[in-house]
This record gives C-alpha cells, structure tokens and sequence, in this order.
C-alpha cells in the first residue's frame, strides 16, 4: 500500500510540474509578445505542440490518463493543440507586423481555460483512482468489492446463475521473497494476476484483497462448473512458470477456497467462508481448492 501511495504522490507531483512546463511557456509567450521578439521554432512550428515539454509529457502517460477518463484525455490534446496553433498564429502576425485577429485571441484563452479545467479533472480522477486500483498488479483493490458484490448479485439473479466467490493465495510467497528478493515477489503477483484476468469473463471481477491474496467472483450453472473453472486456472499456472532475469524459472502456486453466495449472504461473512476454505485448501497440501462450509 505504501508504495502504491507514493506511485500516485509521484505522478500528481510531476502532473503539476507539467502544467507549470505550460505555464512557464505562457509567461515566454507574453515576454516576446511585449518585446516583440522571436518566440523561437518550437512555437512557430505547426507542430509547436508535438515539441512542448508538457506536450510531449501527457503523451507518454497519456494511458493513465485515458484509465482515469479518456473522454477528458482527448479534450485535453485537443486542447492543447489549439491552443499551440492560436499562439503560432498570433505570433507569425506580430512578426510579420500584422495586426493580430481578435478570434485567434479569444480561441487562445478559450483553448487555455478548458485545458486548466480538464487537467483539474483528471488530476481529480487519478487521485480517486489511485484509492481502487493496485498500480502493482493494475487489478482493483479490495475497497471496490461491496460495489462489486452487489452488482454481481444482481446479475446472477437475473440470469439465474450461481454467483461463487473465491479466495486465492500465492503458495509459499514467504519463501519466494525471501529466496529471490521482493522484486521477484513483485513479478510473482502480476504473473498470477495476469493468469486470473486472461480466465475471467469481462463482467467477472477480479480484485487484489491484501498482501498475497486475490479474490474473483465467478457467474456459473452450478458447483460442478465452478470447480472446472478453478481446475482451469490452477493447471494454468502450473504450465506458465515465472521466467526470471537470470534465465531461471519459478514455479508458482496458489491455493484457493470457493463458496457459493447465498441469496442474502453479507460480503463479510461470505469473504470469511471462502477465507476458511482457502486456508482448509493450505492446510491439505497447497496447490488446490477446497468448497467452504455455510
């Protein structure tokens, strides 16, 4: 969690020092405005947009952007980049000792207070993000489970399937971090949270609850379907060792334990069933799954 804290600290920090990059390229603008100076080809360029520093800043992180909103992402580079050709307009004609057109003006300041306000936004929205997704693994964190339970209880309902929750756990993740440093424990985690997405269904979530341990929620006919699903993904992980960087491979392993939500169940206390059947899963050996009790 901590690092997950300080990745988010990071990136708004250099957010703001990018919108600071714009507005330092402002204060230039005026300065050669007022002086009736060269602004340089960065800016008289029609690509000026392309060859800013925050320009070329928000492209290379342009798909954190899009995750948080990408509607808001677009808004901004296009923005941006009406903003740039307005200025390299309006300097072109003070170079050349025409008078400026007040509708390149108005386009500058109307391009400019929409950029500041979408960048606010997303600012907004990668802050919220942060509190739901893991920036380590990319799966959500355990606070958006309620909202997922509940949507998943509605979808079964209506479908008349069985919604199973499962409870899974790396096997022996100790050992891993303590025989191959915690970096390697670190690929452990997105190796098998890559191995949980690529078996989930689009409206089956797929969560990272805590330290080691993930949970899915699974839409299936029966009980029977629900074990094959899990036979599935624990084979999966057995035929995809971890390759490392010394041409090493890591065999990783989890446990899990599976229950069926009953119609009135709590998140709480069905977590707290699967929770029990994971560990009765460890208990037996590791490497397999075991159905909780009611």
């Amino acid at each position: 969690m901590t690092v997950f804290v300080q990745d988010t600290e990071r990136f708004v920090a250099e957010l703001d020092g990018a919108i600071e990059m714009h507005l330092d390229w402002t204060r230039r603008i005026l300065r050669c405005a007022v002086l009736r100076t060269s602004p340089g080809e960065d800016v008289l360029a029609p690509d000026g947009h392309g060859r800013c520093s925050f320009g070329r800043w928000f492209v290379r992180h342009r798909e954190r952007f899009d995750q948080a909103d990408p509607v808001a992402t677009l808004r901004v580079l296009e923005q941006h980049e009406r903003m740039h050709e307005a200025v390299r307009v309006l300097c072109a004609d003070m170079l050349a000792e025409r008078p400026g057109k007040p509708a390149d003006l108005d386009a500058f300041d109307a391009s400019q207070s929409a950029l500041v306000e979408d960048l606010a936004h997303l600012k907004t929205e990668v802050l919220a993000r942060s509190a739901r997704h893991d920036p380590l693994t990319g799966l959500q964190l355990r606070y958006g489970l309620e909202e997922e339970f509940t949507r998943c209880r509605a979808l079964a309902h209506r479908s008349g399937q069985q919604m199973v929750l499962i409870m899974l756990d790396v096997d022996r993740f100790k050992r891993i971090n303590d025989a191959h440093g915690h970096s390697v424990g670190d690929q452990a985690l997105r190796h098998l949270a890559a191995i949980l997405r690529a078996h989930a269904r689009a409206d089956e979530p797929v969560l990272r609850f805590g330290g080691e341990e993930f949970l899915m929620i699974l839409h299936v006919a029966d009980e029977a379907a629900a074990g094959h699903a899990v036979d599935r993904l624990l084979q999966s992980l057995r035929d995809a060792p971890l390759h490392l960087s010394d041409g090493a491979r890591l065999n990783v392993r989890a446990s899990a334990g599976l229950v069926v939500v009953g119609l009135e169940e709590s998140v709480a206390h069905a977590v707290e069933r699967a929770d029990a059947a994971l560990y009765s899963a460890k208990r037996a050996g590791r490497d397999r799954w075991r159905w909780g009790g009611s």
